[in-house]
């Protein structure tokens, strides 16, 4: 055990992380809440003839969708919650700290691929509307650059807690 005094107060860092873990649960919800609408909109319009087929539905499902998916990975990379394989045997604390270290190393170097890539992705549609509704296709793009960005944060936060608890530290 380490000699150094642990704080029970978070660092600035931490209730920052914590703060936004908090938003994108909102934000996720608040998705999956709205997509609800279109999607709707788009069912009674097959079955009805007093919605036209043509209208925004369809653009705006596919927008959410994205958002949607993508916010439920932040959260998901966040609370350690995205798929794990457990193919150790039952491993002692420091050595689970490594393994766990080596898993947030991937997560990280696909996280630098979707910022690299993202703001490819995202200078690509930066001039570029959507057909039916007008929307700006920044607004999708740019979900991949704020996911890998999202992912450094967190898996970063993940690495120093593992790493602690591979020097002998308290978590």
């Amino acid at each position: 055990m380490s000699d150094m005094p642990v704080s029970s107060t978070p660092s600035l860092w931490r209730r920052v992380t914590a703060a936004y873990a908090k938003l994108l649960e909102i934000l996720l919800a608040a998705c999956v809440g709205i997509l609800v609408v279109p999607v709707t909109l788009q069912i009674i319009s097959r079955y009805t003839p007093f919605i036209p087929s043509y209208i925004w539905t369809e653009e705006m499902a596919r927008f959410l969708f994205v958002w949607t998916i993508m916010i439920g990975a932040m959260v998901g990379v966040r609370e350690s919650q995205h798929f794990e394989v457990d193919v150790w045997p039952d491993l002692s604390r420091r050595s689970e700290a490594a393994v766990r270290i080596l898993a947030r190393l991937g997560v990280l170097a696909l996280a630098l691929v979707f910022v690299w890539a993202g703001i490819e992705f995202t200078r690509f549609a930066w001039n570029r509307t959507s057909e039916l509704a007008d929307l700006p296709l920044w607004l999708i793009h740019i979900a991949w650059p704020v996911t890998g960005v999202t992912w450094i944060a967190f898996a970063g936060e993940q690495i120093v807690d593992e790493a602690r608890v591979l020097a002998g530290g308290r978590r």
